[in-house]
């Protein structure tokens, strides 16, 4: 274990207070749930230090550290350690499921130096030394096809960036000559593909650009819960086979892509996407057939039906649901009106 990060480690999770590190702030900005994402990893990595293992791996329940985050519920925690985990750490936070006095918990797993690389990657990068000289890499001037761009001047002294940390700051702060003229800011056909992407969705926290597949934040949210019922579904009935696997994490642009489309084509709302999901989920026929946002959209018309709360199947105490009629009289009164 490193060093840093042994200080890193130091610094974070409280018992009785929760103090979120800045560069936690940093990485998660732009996600609405920055900040409860941030407390969440503040206690992983608390918690990575505390371990009796020697592999590195601890377990830690999330009604736990729900607790111990207060304001969120268990079952936020877990979806915030599966965003974690697949979207902004893999490979970082790992995850698994081992046992512990013949139960199963979850584990997981923190790689030190990979969380550095992550969390500082300017400040790690910019600061080798070669012979014991600092060198500083000019950046190269490129032309995206503008005809008045300023040649380049051979006699312009180069502005070393000088680094450093203030007590009183929250951040690091680099320096420059202001002699030293602002980069020009790169032609609209000259930026990547994922760029042009989320420049026409805005909105979109998670896709997959050649598929052309994208969700909001609602739409990730909702897709989310649903993947949250199925793995519930799975642990519950771990409980009772031992062989049971628990599946892998779903590709969350798909996911919420197609919860996405059922929003915008469909007319559905979010509400509606997770109430019809929990029926079906709570159903022992449906529970095994719907297990995708897709699957949940095909078979809509036919769930919201079935499924419905007005069509109930008759009682036992129901005349409709009667097995046999012997008990029932069929003998005419007198004067009914019928000839004999």
């Amino acid at each position: 274990m490193s060093q840093i990060f042994e200080i890193v480690q130091s610094l974070s999770g409280q018992r009785n207070c929760i103090t979120i590190p800045v560069p936690y702030l940093d990485y998660f900005s732009g996600d609405q749930q920055a900040h409860a994402l941030g407390a969440v990893l503040n206690q992983l990595v608390f918690w990575s230090g505390k371990s009796d293992l020697n592999d590195g791996w601890f377990y830690k329940e999330h009604s736990e550290l729900a607790a111990e985050i207060r304001g969120v519920s268990e079952d936020q925690v877990q979806r915030l350690v599966n965003k974690i985990c697949t979207r902004w750490l893999p490979g970082v936070v790992e995850k698994a499921q081992r046992q512990v006095n013949g139960t199963k918990k979850t584990h997981y797993r923190i790689n030190g130096e990979a969380l550095i690389n992550v969390l500082f990657p300017v400040t790690l990068d910019s600061a080798e030394s070669r012979n014991g000289k600092r060198e500083v890499a000019e950046p190269i001037p490129q032309n995206h096809g503008t005809e008045n761009v300023e040649p380049r001047n051979p006699n312009r002294e180069v502005a070393e960036p000088i680094l450093y940390t203030d007590h009183y700051s929250d951040h690091h702060k680099q320096i420059s000559n202001p002699s030293c003229p602002e980069a020009s800011q790169p032609d609209a056909e000259s930026s990547s593909p994922v760029e042009q992407f989320l420049a026409k969705h805005p909105e979109a926290v998670t896709w997959n650009v050649p598929k052309r597949q994208w969700g909001s934040q609602d739409d990730l949210t909702c897709a989310e819960y649903l993947w949250g019922k199925i793995i519930a579904m799975y642990e519950q009935a771990a409980e009772s086979d031992g062989e049971v696997v628990r599946p892998k994490e779903p590709n969350w642009a798909s996911w919420a892509n197609e919860v996405r489309l059922m929003v915008a084509q469909d007319g559905r709302t979010h509400k509606q996407i997770c109430a019809l999901f929990k029926r079906a989920n709570q159903d022992s026929f449906w529970c095994k057939n719907v297990l995708s946002p897709s699957k949940l959209r095909e078979k809509w018309d036919e769930l919201s039906l079935k499924l419905s709360v007005s069509m109930k199947q008759p009682t036992g105490d129901s005349p409709v649901a009667r097995a046999s009629y012997q008990t029932v009289d069929y003998s005419l009164p007198e004067n009914s009106g019928f000839r004999s």
